[in-house]
């Protein structure tokens, strides 16, 4: 990821009046990634690295209707794996990591998918991203995975600057107050990806224009 461009940071009554506009926005904001169950959510979230999830999801929908579960993945087989997500980027690995995942996750955990961090990023492909998008959505935890979204925003508003993905996971925990918590990823990644873009942010319909401190805004485009 670029290093960010040093900005000035929100304070702690800013911060709340962010996420109190999301919450009014969108009480419950959900992941676009389809899945079945938490097995399925896992391999989705291995297989979004670098790829978006509108194409995780086209290659996902017969991948999943074939293997739900760690035993049915592991009967696919790498080759055939490899075969359904080679429309993802950096499929080869990725399917190697499905397979490998999936028979750990019969080996040593019964099949069923962990609850905590570390037996999660001791799985191949799972990073600290990774394991809390699953925390998060499965299991009810209030973690903030940082993708390049999360990063943008967190820096270009002043909301949590850092230098590090991990700096500003850690500087958003410090600053999203409890209540929220639990869907502050979702809505800083829906902003992200839908507003504050990363080389046109939409800042005449961005509605935490008023607290943020990027500058200078972006205008409403003229009408070609």
């Amino acid at each position: 990821m670029p290093s960010p461009k040093k900005v000035k940071k929100l304070n702690r009554a800013q911060a709340e009046a962010i996420f109190e506009r999301f919450h009014e926005i969108e009480p419950e904001p959900k992941g676009e990634l389809d899945y079945i169950n938490a097995y399925t959510l896992l391999v989705a979230v291995v297989l979004s690295a670098q790829a978006t999830d509108a194409g995780v999801n086209k290659a996902t929908k017969r991948l999943f209707e074939l293997a739900p579960s760690p035993e049915a993945m592991v009967a696919l087989g790498v080759e055939q794996i490899t075969e359904l997500v080679k429309t993802i980027g950096l499929y080869r690995g990725k399917a190697k990591n499905v397979f490998a995942l999936s028979q750990i996750l019969l080996d040593q955990h019964g099949g069923e998918v962990p609850d905590n961090r570390e037996a999660l990023e001791a799985l191949p492909g799972v990073g600290r991203k990774t394991a809390n998008v699953v925390l998060n959505i499965w299991f009810k935890q209030p973690t903030i995975a940082v993708d390049t979204h999360l990063f943008r925003v967190g820096n270009r508003t002043g909301l949590a600057p850092g230098k590090t993905p991990l700096a500003v996971e850690l500087a958003l925990q410090k600053q999203i107050p409890e209540r929220f918590m639990l869907h502050a990823h979702h809505w800083l990644i829906l902003h992200g990806r839908y507003i504050c873009k990363a080389r046109k942010p939409e800042c005449w319909r961005c509605p935490i224009s008023e607290w943020c401190l990027f500058e200078p805004k972006s205008p409403l485009p003229r009408a070609a």
